[in-house]
């Protein structure tokens, strides 16, 4: 039953840490509102009544004398204690305050009075294992001669007044006082935000240390190559392609992030560093998360280097085995200097000839295994990572401090920013009436359900239900396909091509169209049940129209959170929405960090201690550039 907590050894049990605490302190009447939690303690007045039920319940009531006061209490279940209720036994109430009838709810009852007020540990449990067991087993530990190891060096212990890790761990686990508990929870948390950024920053330290292919590359030949493009590139994908270019150029490996919003022009970056990784005599590799995005990406490079002598492969799951081995062939012997494609990229079998340099699209999408395992097929092969999510500069700098960062923040000229509206159910009449106007023009919408079926447990829209809905308004004018994640890739496939050929006016997807697609006359969006997403999906969505000069819109539908969802109305900059999402839901589903499984902290959280993550960021750095740590970082366990 500890296993399932994911408690293993002594070690586990001692920090798997409360997730929360009760304090119980005797109540004040007089403050107290209707179904408030109310703690009594006070002598039994009467002899209780017990009254069985057949379905093998109990309802046991008694009366409570306060010293001031007398009140009924009421408890279920707790036959059995009847025999222990004597009249003058003093017991202390735990339950829910009925103001009107003076009485008690019961949830609990214990023997005795309260002495002082108390700080209980509640911790997560399962099935089998009670709370206090929990605590039980805790408290014998801890009342053993045990030795734990403090990972906070003995400088930085004197400069916080912090107190020997085992006095903390006891105190959070058997609080005194609540003054206290603070101080021992903020110092449990900077010993795991030390060590997390100890492990940052020595990244960084042996990334730049780390010799990569230096290559000789005229500039004037990449300028050549821009200038050819049928558009100029923003100040930031200039200043971007120049930092690629220097460390494509430097003796250290490349490791750097591209971030921009959606629609900001990454891609034609990665493309350009790919030319420049070409001219250098060597292979690129782009790994993008689904196969449509894959196929995306190569049919643009082919078209951009249609007039270059640059061979260029797709390698995704679908690829028939036949055609399969001619391009595992061909990469091998050099053949293709571009090879683009889904994870498939990694597997054992890919055998590169001289891969110089991998990206990674979305790459928050994607594991740190899978990542490294791609980058690890070269001999050093420079790295680059392109995000359409883009994340609080500060934040970036100090989450991917093993990546050198580069933000493109200003669009491409001549396209419009979104117009985002918020809708209620009872809008639906003006939903209808603002697809059927951009219909009218001659373009398309996507129309987003979060769920796929019907669910017992949920009014969601589906997205059959929206299909049968959208008929009915508009079946007889437009066709409708509909697009989810369960769809074999024929079928996907064969969808995404008819509404790129205008053959579909409104699809009717999940999130599966998230990332990526890009059909230019697409110019409305409406996200049924937005409250359902985070603010990063519902941009990442939004990015799916407005990739013309053309006026596009989105539309969400809520009657929920519309406080929140209100900052997509009032903004199309990812940085910006970036930051609230960052504030309202922590940096799990924001970074994609959940997959990588490093950053599973047992009380740390990077959303809410992000002072003391900035204090042990500096730390850290001090700490590495003014000692050896590699004996420290070795009993860690911590490597490059």
């Amino acid at each position: 039953m500890l296993n399932k907590l994911g408690i293993y050894n002594i070690y586990d049990l001692i920090t798997f840490y409360p997730f929360r605490y009760n304090l119980i302190k005797r109540s004040d009447l007089n403050s107290l509102m209707d179904k408030d939690r109310i703690v009594m303690d006070g002598y039994i007045e009467n002899t209780p009544t017990l009254f069985r039920f057949k379905s093998k319940l109990d309802q046991m009531r008694f009366k409570l004398n306060t010293g001031s006061n007398l009140m009924n209490v009421t408890i279920y279940n707790r036959g059995f204690l009847k025999n222990k209720l004597n009249i003058g036994t003093y017991v202390t109430v735990i339950g829910k305050y009925d103001k009107i009838h003076n009485s008690i709810v019961a949830s609990e009852l214990r023997f005795g009075s309260i002495l002082k007020d108390t700080i209980e540990p509640v911790y997560h449990t399962t099935y089998g294992l009670s709370n206090n067991q929990l605590e039980q087993y805790i408290k014998e530990l801890l009342e053993n001669n045990i030795e734990i190891k403090d990972y906070i060096p003995s400088f930085l212990k004197e400069k916080y007044l912090f107190n020997d890790k085992l006095i903390d761990i006891k105190n959070i686990h058997n609080p005194k006082n609540l003054n206290d508990l603070k101080k021992s929870i903020r110092r449990l948390k900077y010993e795991e935000l030390f060590i997390f950024m100890l492990k940052m920053n020595n990244l960084k330290t042996n990334k730049e240390i780390k010799k990569g292919l230096k290559r000789v590359v005229d500039y004037n030949l990449v300028n050549e190559f821009i200038n050819k493009l049928p558009f100029t590139l923003t100040p930031d994908q200039d200043k971007t392609v120049k930092d690629i270019y220097d460390d494509l150029v430097s003796e250290k490996r490349m490791n750097r992030l591209v971030q921009g919003d959606v629609g900001s022009g990454k891609t034609i970056v990665a493309i350009i560093s790919m030319y420049i990784n070409y001219l250098s005599g060597y292979q690129s590799a782009l790994m993008a998360p689904t196969e449509i995005l894959a196929e995306q990406h190569y049919n643009n490079i082919k078209n951009i280097f249609k007039n270059y002598n640059i061979n260029v492969c797709l390698l995704t799951g679908k690829i028939k085995a036949k055609e399969k081995l001619e391009i595992l062939k061909k990469i091998k012997s050099g053949e293709y200097d571009f090879i683009i494609g889904t994870h498939s990229l990694q597997s054992d079998d890919v055998e590169y000839n001289n891969l110089g340099l991998v990206i990674t699209d979305e790459q928050h999408r994607f594991g740190v295994n899978q990542r490294s395992s791609l980058k690890n097929k070269g001999t050093t092969p420079d790295v680059l990572y392109l995000s359409a999510t883009p994340i609080p500069r500060t934040y970036a700098l100090t989450l991917y401090g093993d990546m050198d960062v580069s933000s493109i923040k200003t669009n491409p000229g001549g396209k419009k920013d979104i117009i985002t509206t918020l809708k209620k159910e009872s809008d639906m009449k003006d939903v209808l009436n603002s697809i059927y106007k951009e219909l009218k023009q001659g373009h398309q919408a996507y129309i987003i359900a979060p769920l796929i079926e019907e669910s017992d447990k949920s009014d969601l829209k589906n997205i059959y239900e929206l299909e049968e809905n959208m008929n009915k308004a508009f079946g007889k004018l437009y066709n409708i396909g509909i697009l989810h994640g369960k769809m074999t890739d024929i079928e996907k496939e064969e969808v995404m091509n008819k509404f790129k050929n205008n053959e579909i006016q409104i699809l009717i997807s999940t999130t599966v169209i998230e990332v990526g697609i890009d059909v230019k006359n697409a110019t409305m969006m409406v996200i049924f049940d937005s409250f359902r997403f985070g603010l990063s999906t519902l941009h990442q969505l939004r990015g799916r129209v407005g990739r013309n000069t053309i006026q596009s819109y989105c539309i969400l539908i809520s009657n929920k959170e519309t406080e929140r969802l209100n900052v997509l109305t009032k903004t199309t900059d990812g940085f910006k929405i970036s930051e609230e999402d960052f504030r309202l839901r922590g940096s799990g589903d924001l970074f994609g960090l959940r997959q990588s499984g490093d950053m599973k902290f047992k009380i740390a959280n990077l959303k809410n201690d992000y002072k003391i993550l900035l204090m042990a960021k500096e730390d850290s750095e001090n700490f590495i550039k003014n000692n050896d740590v590699t004996p420290y970082l070795d009993e860690l366990n911590i490597t490059s």
